[in-house]
């Protein structure tokens, strides 16, 4: 079984590697820092991958973020230190354990013993997992599509636009956007219920936004001026997200809001 690990800690990777090692079974073809890493290797890898070792805290994005990123994922053991995630990790049916650190042997073994077992007991191959999306995007997309009103948005302007991932159009509502985010090479779109990573840029997306309601406020960031909710200093509150706002875009911001 090919294998990667995720995890931003590095004795934590060079022990799940060795104990890897130990078994003629496995083979580490990747072990990544972060989640934004592990998405390049699963992309562009002419090798499947069977078996994911994934922290759940790391910089940036989440265990849970990444796994919510893969279409059809492998198996997924949750390596981690906070115990307090275990009912949420069951939630997928691609994890097959929860591993709190520090990891022992018997425990490593036996959380591999449940990976290989569910590899035998699924008759089709061993995906390669290659999308930028959760398996329930398309519809998530299409009911949010429904849920939100198009108000203010002049009749020749477009209400969605479409991402390429993993060979399908997935349509996004315009207004459900609420931050998009570049992160090297993908570009990172938070809607009001789901997040995407796409292979784009942010000066792609840029042009397909209307700008009557979204702004680049940050040579990384285009938010949803509508969805604001707080301002101080240098930075806008947009739902949980605190987006730095620079110098220079902060006077066309404070010209586009309605203040008394």
């Amino acid at each position: 079984m090919n294998c990667i690990i995720v995890d931003d800690e590095t004795l934590s990777r060079n022990i799940l590697e060795g104990m890897i090692a130990r078994d003629p079974e496995l083979t580490v073809t990747g072990q990544y820092s972060n989640a934004m890493q592990a998405m390049k290797h699963l992309n562009t890898s002419e090798e499947s991958t069977d078996l994911i070792f994934l922290d759940i805290h790391m910089p940036d994005f989440t265990g849970f973020d990444f796994i919510q990123t893969i279409k059809n994922p492998p198996a997924i053991v949750l390596v981690t230190s906070d115990k307090n995630f275990a009912t949420e990790a069951f939630e997928y049916d691609c994890i097959v354990d929860y591993m709190v650190k520090p990891i022992n042997e018997e425990r490593f073994q036996r959380a591999v013993r449940k990976a290989k077992a569910l590899k035998a007991s699924t008759a089709a191959p061993a995906v390669t997992p290659v999308g930028t999306t959760t398996p329930v995007a398309e519809p998530a997309a299409a009911a949010t599509s429904t849920s939100t009103t198009t108000t203010n948005i002049p009749a020749d302007t477009p209400t969605e636009f479409y991402v390429n991932i993993d060979r399908r159009l997935i349509k996004i509502d315009i207004q459900s956007v609420n931050v998009v985010e570049a992160k090297g090479d993908y570009i990172h779109i938070k809607t009001e219920a789901k997040n995407y990573i796409v292979h784009s840029t942010l000066k792609k997306i840029e042009e397909k936004l209307p700008q009557h309601l979204f702004l680049k406020v940050h040579r990384t960031y285009i938010i949803n001026t509508k969805k604001i909710i707080d301002i101080e200093d240098n930075s806008v509150l947009i739902g949980k997200d605190v987006i730095p706002v620079s110098r220079a875009n902060r006077p066309e911001l404070m010209k586009r809001l309605n203040m008394l």
